[in-house]
């Protein structure tokens, strides 16, 4: 006789399960204080569609099954309060003209029929059957659960958060790209300079300004250190649109806090003094998972938030070039400005003093600009980079 008003009943019929064990079920979830679909699940190995066949001939209507691609209007949850419906075990799934279809564990309740009639006005009601576990889903989901317990809509957001910092990985190639060009420029600079040198050298040795290949030697260098002076001044004058190096901090600090929401509760503490991309790099632990949660787009938001961990940890990375990339660049130019200055120095005291000898100091002097220029562009990474950390602010 159980299996003639159980709403599963169908199952026995179709010989999906037989009535004996059908009422075994039952029993097993009236004493454990579990819903039956629970049992008939995850013990019994009956599918979510055969349940939901029977729950749709019981109740003599539709079935809704959570899907996370469903787009529910947010007028209709708007305000709902979670608690009031996972107790009820309905929730608003779709609107179809004036109609608003509502997903519903028991569609025949006439107390759950009242309170969707109190809390979502609408024309015309569609009551849909549903298992109890989905519209739990849906109310986690849309009423925003802790970060655990979401399943679908928050992908769109983690979306986001990995298109928000592909985007600033791709502005730091670009300036990577910036650091790589002045760099092959201050190259040219330093060829054409270095010929220019030569050329000196070489007329003020042989005491013949007019030779041929000493004027070809001179041309070619000022060419080429015209060439690279121009394109060096060209990206240095936009600054590769590179912000200071503390705002690249920052802005990298922005970029993957999000991550505070799902990893960074068991985080390491760092200590203030460290770099501020060292700490960052602590507080994001290795997350890797292999999950097999029901539904399957469960695990499908586990692997999307642990996606974003990694482009976190890519970021940063990103951050660690950018500024490595910004400290070669002054390295680079520290190393030309000390070569000329030296260059210039010995030219004057080993060829001595006399009409040409003025290159020897325009050579000291581009070398001097090209040292101070390199320390402006190494002394902030060196800062930050050993004992100028600053504390991670709360957002």
């Amino acid at each position: 006789m159980a299996t003639e008003t159980n709403p599963y009943s169908a199952l026995v019929e179709d010989g999906v399960i037989d009535a004996a064990l059908l009422d075994a079920a039952q029993r097993s979830a009236t004493a454990r204080g579990v819903d039956l679909e629970r049992v008939l699940l995850q013990e019994y190995g009956v599918s979510r569609c055969e349940l939901l066949t029977s729950l749709s001939r019981h109740y003599d209507c539709l079935t809704v099954q959570y899907d996370e691609r469903l787009p529910v209007p947010s007028h209709l949850f708007a305000g709902l309060d979670g608690k009031v419906l996972r107790a009820g075990g309905w929730f608003p799934v779709m609107q179809l003209g004036e109609t608003v279809v509502i997903a519903a564990a028991d569609p025949r309740s006439e107390a759950l029929r009242e309170q969707v009639r109190q809390l979502v006005p609408a024309a015309d009601y569609e009551f849909r059957v549903a298992l109890n576990e989905d519209v739990c889903w849906y109310i986690q989901d849309y009423l925003h659960a802790k970060a655990e317990l979401l399943i679908g809509i928050e992908r769109t957001g983690l979306a986001y958060w990995r298109n928000t910092m592909a985007l600033w990985r791709t502005k730091l190639a670009c300036h990577r790209t910036g650091h790589a060009r002045a760099r092959t420029a201050m190259k040219l600079l330093r060829w054409g300079l270095a010929m220019v040198a030569l050329s000196n050298a070489l007329t003020r040795m042989d005491h013949n300004v007019l030779a041929p290949h000493h004027l070809a030697v001179l041309v070619a260098g000022i060419v080429l250190a015209g060439v690279g002076l121009f394109d060096y001044l060209k990206v240095r004058g936009s600054r590769m649109d590179l912000p200071c190096q503390s705002v690249l901090m920052d802005i990298t600090e922005k970029n993957i806090r999000f991550t505070e929401r799902y990893h960074l509760d068991d985080a390491p503490a760092r200590a203030a003094n460290e770099p501020l991309l060292a700490r960052l790099t602590a507080a994001i632990p290795q997350y890797c998972t292999i999950l097999r949660p029901v539904p399957a787009s469960k695990e499908r938001t586990h692997l999307a938030r642990e996606r974003n961990l990694l482009a976190a940890q890519r970021t940063i990375a990103a951050s660690h070039r950018t500024s490595y990339a910004r400290a070669r660049t002054g390295l680079s130019l520290i190393r030309t400005g000390v070569s000329f200055i030296g260059l210039g120095i010995a030219m004057n005291k080993l060829l001595g003093g006399g009409p040409y000898s003025i290159t020897d100091y325009i050579l000291a002097g581009a070398g001097f600009l090209m040292l101070i220029d390199g320390l402006l562009w190494y002394l902030p990474v060196h800062k930050l980079k050993y004992g100028m950390g600053r504390e991670i602010r709360d957002p």
